[in-house]
């Protein structure tokens, strides 16, 4: 029974982290129809910023607000970095697909050459609250606190994403603009300023992910994001491409399946079903859980 326990909220941790990073994916293709490769680099943005600033900025550092302070601070840089990139490089190549796959693919192995020539490419340790290296007892398993906090957080990000969508002005253009974008813009709203908010909302999820993905794995690569990124786009494609609730259902089925089958089969099967998973949804159900099917 313990061993259950376990597995499924380890899964579940890791579900949590695939879902803050696909859940920007998943607004910013509904809402602005951009296949954004370069997310991962947000995530690495995240992560590299907590790490700098829990030893150099000032009131930051690995225990209490000091952490706090270093994860905000990443966040921030996420969210700034992911809307300039919308600013700079994505808008003027709306309705181009071809081009912004390109160019999102290309920023992302910059992204990655540039966290390796400023502090290298070998993993570096990531400064940890002590209270995440301890466990706690769930009905007699020993469950990692960094995996609980995952979870929380991103049970957290699911109720806000949900509340600013449905509660606030920019919730509904955005909400709007997934079902209907053209009729949004023929009622005179500007949704461009919406298409850098989502960059921007995605960008604080991904780099979240990435300062709390550093606290679950210990330290922090320039390619972590990239490795992360694989499997956020199959959560996406899953729950069904501009559906927030329908990635947090796929990246619950993506970490419980993939953390069960590493279990009790052999090491790296349970990627394998995860992509089998994904080959099933397309075959049967290519919306996605949660996606509408087209319309002619």
């Amino acid at each position: 029974m313990s061993t259950i326990v376990l597995l499924t909220l380890t899964g579940l941790g890791l579900a949590a982290l695939y879902f803050l990073v696909a859940s920007g994916l998943s607004l910013v293709f509904g809402l602005a129809d951009v296949l954004n490769f370069a997310h991962g680099l947000f995530l690495s943005v995240g992560a590299y910023g907590t790490w700098w600033a829990a030893q150099h900025l000032p009131g930051a550092g690995a225990t209490g607000f000091g952490f706090v302070l270093a994860v905000a601070f990443g966040v921030v840089a996420g969210a700034v970095v992911a809307a300039l990139v919308e600013l700079v490089m994505i808008r003027p190549l709306y309705s181009r697909t071809i081009e912004q796959v390109l160019v999102t693919v290309g920023l992302s192995l910059a992204g990655v050459a540039l966290l390796q020539a400023t502090w290298g490419a070998d993993p570096r340790p990531f400064p940890r609250p002590a209270w995440t290296q301890r466990v706690t007892d769930v009905l007699g398993a020993k469950v990692p606190n960094s995996g609980l906090l995952l979870i929380v957080a991103a049970a957290a990000v699911l109720a806000a994403i949900l509340l600013f969508l449905r509660y606030t002005r920019y919730g509904l253009v955005i909400r709007a603009g997934v079902e209907n974008r053209e009729m949004v813009t023929a009622l005179g709203i500007d949704v461009r300023k919406a298409f850098t908010l989502v960059f921007a909302i995605g960008g604080a999820a991904a780099a979240l992910a990435g300062a709390l993905g550093g606290v679950y794995f210990g330290s922090v690569s320039p390619g972590q994001g990239g490795s992360l990124l694989i499997f956020a786009f199959i959560v996406v494609v899953i729950g069904g491409m501009g559906s927030v609730v329908g990635s947090a259902y796929a990246a619950v089925a993506v970490g419980l399946l993939q953390q069960f089958v590493n279990y009790y089969g052999t090491s790296g099967a349970g990627d394998v079903c995860v992509v089998a998973l994904l080959a099933i949804v397309l075959l049967l159900r290519p919306q996605g859980i949660a996606g509408k099917a087209a319309t002619a």
